[in-house]
């Protein structure tokens, strides 16, 4: 059975957001999901998010993992330590740029992007709008990771604000 991992960004991603929605999906007929609440999510700290996650990781031992925003940050800052096991999928959906300067976030920036991301494939998910990454940044970080990228245009931060609540896209690539 397909174990489907998700991590949402700054301020969670309650319903109609995609993630809540995709959670639900998997839920009924495709696997089982973890879509924890991660430690005060309007106020993160790196150090508690990135504890949180290896024990859910441990205990949950995802096939794929699915991040938003600064989940993927959370993902990269794991993947740098290096003490993660490698899981089959990974979806990276619009990250913030690595030198991101929100206050609130100052703990998980900046940061390198990771040789290794312990997944055997990985597609990263930007926008031509992003307000936390240009498509330039995209590029680099697409470059720099060496994966595949889907740029949606227009799609803003890629969740509910940019009209991202139903999004068959992300059910077809978790189920294929």
């Amino acid at each position: 059975m397909l174990k489907v991992l998700m991590l949402h960004g700054w301020g969670g991603s309650d319903d109609p957001h995609w993630q809540a929605w995709l959670a639900g999906e998997i839920a009924k007929d495709y696997g089982t999901v973890a879509f924890p609440l991660l430690d005060n999510p309007h106020f993160p700290s790196k150090n508690r998010w990135m504890k949180q996650i290896k024990s859910i990781l441990a205990d949950f031992g995802p096939d794929v993992v699915i991040c938003h925003s600064l989940a993927n940050i959370a993902w990269f800052h794991l993947c740098n330590e290096g003490e993660i096991s490698p899981i089959k999928r990974l979806l990276l959906v619009a990250p913030p740029h690595l030198t991101c300067s929100i206050e609130t976030l100052k703990t998980f920036f900046p940061l390198e992007a990771p040789k290794n991301l312990f997944a055997e494939e990985v597609l990263l998910v930007t926008s031509t709008n992003d307000p936390y990454m240009s498509t330039e940044e995209a590029s680099a970080l697409q470059k720099a990771l060496g994966v595949e990228m889907i740029v949606i245009e227009e799609g803003g931060h890629i969740n509910t604000a940019s009209g991202f609540g139903e999004w068959p896209f992300v059910k077809e690539w978790v189920i294929q």
